[in-house]
């Protein structure tokens, strides 16, 4: 027949297999899965008590891995935060303000404006971002900047009148550091020997402007100084560059970076931004007293000058000219 012709003139190696699968792909593809099936071991059934069976080896570890004592060579990281939060109405030389406060505190976090009226509602925003601390900058009328330093959300908080704003790019100083670098803190009059109101400013003024160690937006240089001094009532404050000796084994010089202000404390409260108060400023004068102390001497010139004009009016009347018989002009 025509098929065992056909059969003859091929070679017996070139002939596929009869009865195979392997002369088509899709034959080809169940071969090789029918052998990987082949290859795999019989899967295995748990029993039901083993399924139900909690892991207990996991818990132990978690529970090993909590109580572990700390290793006390290793350097503890503490978990701080800032939040620094205006309020609606803040100018631009102290927003620039604020600006320069979150490129000395590389810890915080910087927030939306909020109300004027609701400081205590920055606690909940302090919640969200779990932040330990809060600096709120309240300014009133468009001209007067009051300056919020709290610890969230228990408190002490203290409330500052900020003087003097000179901003880092107003000044143009010449002294210039890393940003996110650690500083150098300096209290000058806040020791053991100050006011307990002056301690607690002080203490205040570490946990906020102090940058702590290891955190991931520090660097680990230190090459500028942060300094509070307490003069005339008012802390003063002032930022130096730390450079290099000019000759060898010379003392390292201080060169001025900015900002510059002056704080005036009016109100030390027992919560956060709010609550009992602790200390009273008996010398704070409300700046709109000023103002209107200002106007009323103004006032005055003008008053006077009224005064004078009605004295005139009457000693004239008092004392009338008689006329004279020889002017006959």
């Amino acid at each position: 027949s025509t098929q065992s012709t056909w059969e003859n003139r091929i070679p017996s190696h070139a002939m596929p297999p009869k009865n195979s699968q392997a002369q088509t792909g899709a034959g080809q593809k169940r071969a090789r899965k029918s052998e990987k099936a082949a290859k795999l071991p019989p899967p295995k059934v748990q029993k039901t008590e083993e399924v139900n069976k909690p892991a207990k080896a996991n818990i132990v570890t978690v529970v090993e891995k909590a109580t572990k004592p700390k290793d006390p060579s290793q350097p503890r990281k503490e978990k701080k935060k800032v939040l620094i939060v205006a309020s609606r109405g803040i100018t631009q030389r102290y927003r620039h303000l604020q600006s320069d406060f979150i490129s000395l505190m590389p810890h915080s976090k910087k927030e939306g404006k909020q109300e004027a009226r609701e400081p205590y509602l920055i606690n909940e925003v302090c919640a969200l971002h779990s932040c330990t601390h809060g600096v709120y900058f309240e300014v009133r009328k468009k001209q007067d900047l009051y300056l919020w330093m709290s610890v969230s959300p228990n408190g002490p908080s203290i409330k500052f009148h900020v003087l003097s704003v000179h901003t880092m790019d107003e000044l143009r100083l010449t002294g210039n550091c890393l940003k996110g670098s650690r500083p150098i803190l300096q209290l000058a009059g806040f020791g053991e020997d100050a006011p307990p109101h002056l301690q607690l400013m002080g203490e205040l003024f570490k946990q906020v402007f102090s940058t702590p160690n290891l955190h991931p937006r520090s660097k680990p240089f230190i090459d500028h100084i942060v300094s509070f001094f307490h003069a005339d009532g008012v802390v003063w404050f002032r930022n130096y560059q730390v450079c290099a000796p000019e000759q060898v084994n010379g003392p390292p010089s201080l060169v001025e970076i900015g900002p510059r202000f002056c704080l005036n404390p009016i109100r030390i409260f027992a919560g956060s931004f709010g609550g009992p108060t602790l200390y009273l400023n008996p010398h704070f004068v409300s700046p709109n007293k000023i103002r209107a102390a200002a106007r009323r001497s103004k006032a005055s010139v003008f008053v006077n000058r009224m005064m004078a004009k009605k004295r005139r009016k009457e000693h004239v009347a008092k004392a009338p000219l008689v006329p004279d018989a020889l002017d006959i002009f």
